[in-house]
C-alpha cells in the first residue's frame, strides 16, 4: 500500500463501523468555519474550503475505488461549488472589512422582499433542474426514488445559503436549517454517521447563530433610527 493510500484509508473503528480521519477532520474544519461565520470572521471562508476539499474525497470515495460505502455524488459535487462560492464570500467579507468603518466583515441584515422572492424561485427551479441532472448522471448504486430529490434540495439549498452568508443575510441561517432537515436523514441512510452527527450539531449551532445575527441586525436598525431621529 502506498503512502497516499495509507493516508486516504486511515480510519477509526467505532461500533463496528470504519470512519476515516478525512471525514472526521473535514467535518471539524466545517464546524470551525460555521463558528467563524457566526462571529463574522473572514477566516471562516478559507477554513471552510479546507473542509470542503477533504469532504469531497469522502463523498466521492467509491469513485476512487477506496470506499465501500455508496458514493454521494450530489454531496461530493456541492463541495466543489462550495469552494467557488466560498472564494466569492471570502473576497466580499475581506473587502467589506477593509472598507468598513466598524472593522466588521459583514453587517447582518434581512434580505429584501424582492431578494427573498428571488432565492425562493431559484431554489425551487434549481431543485427541479438538479434532480433531472442527478438522474441522468446516476448515483452509482441502486438509489431509492427519493434520493435524487433530496440530493437536489441539499445541493441547491447549500449553494444559496453560502451565497446568502456572503451577502450578510440573516436568511442564510434558516436556509441551513432547511438543508439539515433533509441532509441528516439522508446521511444516516447512506451510513455517513460522523457527517450526520455533525450536521445535527450544525443545526444547534445554526439556531444559536441565527439569534446572534438577529440581535446584531436589530442593534443596527436601532442605531440607524437613532441617527435619523437626531
Amino acid at each position: 500500500m502506498s503512502v497516499w493510500e495509507q493516508i486516504y484509508t486511515a480510519h477509526l473503528t467505532i461500533g463496528g463501523s470504519q470512519i476515516t480521519w478525512r471525514e472526521i477532520i473535514g467535518n471539524g474544519f466545517g464546524m470551525a468555519s460555521a463558528i467563524g461565520g457566526m462571529r463574522r470572521k473572514v477566516w471562516a471562508w478559507p477554513v471552510g474550503i479546507v473542509g470542503n476539499v477533504l469532504l469531497f474525497t469522502v463523498f466521492a470515495g467509491l469513485v476512487f475505488g477506496m470506499d465501500d460505502r455508496a458514493p454521494m455524488l450530489g454531496q461530493a459535487g456541492r463541495q466543489i461549488f462550495f469552494i467557488v462560492t466560498s472564494l466569492y464570500g471570502w473576497y466580499v467579507w475581506r473587502e467589506s472589512k477593509n472598507k468598513g468603518s466598524t472593522g466588521e466583515a459583514v453587517i447582518p441584515h434581512w434580505a429584501s422582499a424582492q431578494q427573498r422572492l428571488g432565492y425562493v424561485i431559484a431554489w425551487g427551479a434549481g431543485v427541479v433542474v438538479m434532480h433531472w441532472v442527478f438522474e441522468i448522471i446516476g448515483a452509482g448504486w441502486p438509489a431509492p426514488w427519493w434520493y435524487f430529490w433530496c440530493d437536489a434540495w441539499i445541493f441547491v439549498g447549500s449553494l444559496l445559503a453560502t451565497y446568502a452568508m456572503a451577502r450578510g443575510w440573516n436568511d442564510f441561517w434558516l436556509m441551513w436549517l432547511a438543508v439539515d432537515l433533509v441532509g441528516v436523514p439522508e446521511l444516516i441512510y447512506a451510513k455517513y454517521y460522523p457527517s450526520a452527527a455533525l450536521y445535527a450539531l450544525y443545526a444547534l449551532l445554526v439556531a444559536y447563530g441565527f439569534t446572534q445575527w438577529l440581535r446584531a441586525s436589530r442593534s443596527r436598525d436601532v442605531a440607524a433610527r437613532e441617527m435619523e431621529a437626531s
